[in-house]
């Protein structure tokens, strides 16, 4: 993978549109032994500005684990194209029904049946702190050849683009 120098900017931008096709992260949490605990989550996004969002129930061992720890995990892999990000920040449990409203998909009525009226229904915002992307846009076939030219040449093999992102401190507690 290539580090190119690319400004924060553009990196956040990059990162949304990669999520954005993604859509599925493995969200990891802290349980309350202390041990690691995923499970996939739908990422509802408009544009990507530095936060994630996630419709929940607010009566789960996941929102139970956020309210201890706010730190959670977030990795989106799309492996037939080469895509991945990896995500860190803290998690909030959000009951704002103009913002559920907004990112609302009629789909969600599976989980909440009675809708945005549904009151178990809740948000999820990850305040992104540190992000990491593996994007290769080429074909197989290019990468192949480079990997090859790597091989007999010597040289280091690039199959892609490779960029980190941190944010520092979350802007919401």
């Amino acid at each position: 993978m290539t580090t190119t120098t690319k400004t924060p900017q553009d990196v956040v931008e990059h990162l949304g549109k990669l999520i954005h096709g993604i859509k599925v992260a493995m969200m990891t949490t802290v349980d309350t032994d202390g041990s690691l605990r995923s499970r996939p989550m739908w990422t509802y996004d408009k544009d990507f500005d530095g936060e994630l969002w996630f419709f929940t129930n607010d009566h789960t061992h996941k929102v139970d684990e956020v309210r201890k720890d706010h730190h959670v995990s977030l990795a989106y892999s799309d492996p037939t194209r080469d895509r991945y990000v990896s995500v860190s920040g803290r998690c909030t449990l959000i009951h704002d029904k103009a913002k559920a409203r907004e990112l609302w998909n009629p789909a969600l009525k599976a989980w909440f049946p009675q809708g945005l009226d549904d009151p178990n229904l809740a948000l999820l915002r990850v305040s992104v702190e540190k992000a990491e992307y593996w994007d290769t846009p080429n074909s197989k076939m290019v990468q192949l050849v480079g990997f090859v030219k790597a091989v007999l040449t010597g040289d280091k093999y690039h199959p892609g683009d490779n960029q980190k992102l941190d944010r520092g401190a979350p802007r919401h507690n």
